[in-house]
């Protein structure tokens, strides 16, 4: 059985020595990663991000996964970065492909300020590229989505899915490095992942009626409120058969849950790692199965799940 992993993280050297050259965030000054919302984040030579490809698709076979795919970290916020500081940092992710083996694939990223759709185009056609990750701040509410879907059309006429991240945290009232590191994944990054994924639930289908959209985190829990949706107003009828769901970072009393209210069908494996590690959350071995092989390849390549 293959097992896929849909959500990792590693950045190429050429992209740190881009965030090296910059004089404000997000930049990289020694050994620390800084952003703007965010405490300060250590970064390690050769290890978690940093690791060399090779390393990590040890790391990954040992843990029992065949093909990884590799996401640029939205909350970085180089998608919305003016378009002349975005496109060296792009053009550096996007570098990435032509080293990438079997073992991985790349999500690629394009500049949300002046997108350049033609070259998302040609950047999609890439063999290595599986689709476009956008930051779930980019589609916060049904307008946003709505100002966002001329994008999301290059990728569902390519016939390729489309993973929601979390983006950039929102900046806190005091100083940030008061707070604990795990603070913007569990407040801002859930929040905008419930937000992103309720703008979908509204507008989504109607703009892009074929597009297969994957939501990290699953979605902040957003499905999760189903009743308070309804109890307010919303309406929640049939579950969308071209929305996934990963898992990073959750186990199974989460992936439980949520597999009460949208069906096994939709969930996919992604670790998150290195922030998070590879879990099977034991829910039998045709779940397993579903989570990291069937599942998975209808997000990348569609057909009747």
């Amino acid at each position: 059985m293959s097992c896929l992993d849909v959500h990792q993280h590693a950045w190429p050297a050429a992209l740190v020595e881009e965030l090296r050259r910059r004089s404000h965030g997000p930049r990289v000054v020694a050994d620390r990663l800084l952003l703007d919302g965010e405490p300060d984040f250590a970064l390690v030579p050769g290890a978690g991000v940093l690791a060399p490809l090779a390393e990590r698709q040890a790391t990954d076979t040992a843990d029992g996964v065949d093909r990884a795919l590799l996401s640029l970290s939205s909350p970085l916020g180089i998608e919305t970065l003016d378009p002349t500081e975005a496109a060296p940092l792009l053009d550096a992710w996007h570098g990435l492909a032509a080293d990438l083996g079997p073992a991985h694939g790349l999500w690629a990223a394009v500049n949300l300020v002046e997108p350049d759709l033609g070259g998302l185009r040609d950047t999609l056609a890439a063999p290595s590229v599986v689709g476009l990750q956008v930051p779930a701040t980019a589609l916060l509410d049904p307008h946003a989505l709505e100002r966002l879907a001329p994008v999301l059309a290059v990728v569902e006429a390519a016939d390729a899915p489309v993973l929601v991240h979390p983006g950039p945290a929102e900046p806190v009232a005091g100083p940030g490095e008061d707070l604990p590191g795990w603070w913007p994944a569990l407040t801002s990054y859930t929040a905008q992942l419930t937000a992103a994924w309720m703008a979908w639930h509204v507008a989504g289908r109607a703009l892009l009626p074929t597009l297969r959209i994957c939501f990290a985190a699953l979605a902040g829990l957003a499905p999760l409120h189903h009743e308070r949706l309804t109890a307010r107003g919303g309406r929640f009828g049939a579950v969308d058969r071209h929305v996934y769901y990963d898992t990073s970072s959750y186990g199974p009393r989460a992936v439980d849950a949520v597999v009460r209210v949208v069906g096994v069908d939709p969930i996919v494996h992604g670790s998150d790692r290195p922030y998070a590690e590879p879990r099977d959350p034991g829910l039998g071995e045709a779940f397993s199965r579903a989570l990291f092989t069937t599942n998975p390849y209808h997000l990348l390549h569609g057909g009747v799940r």
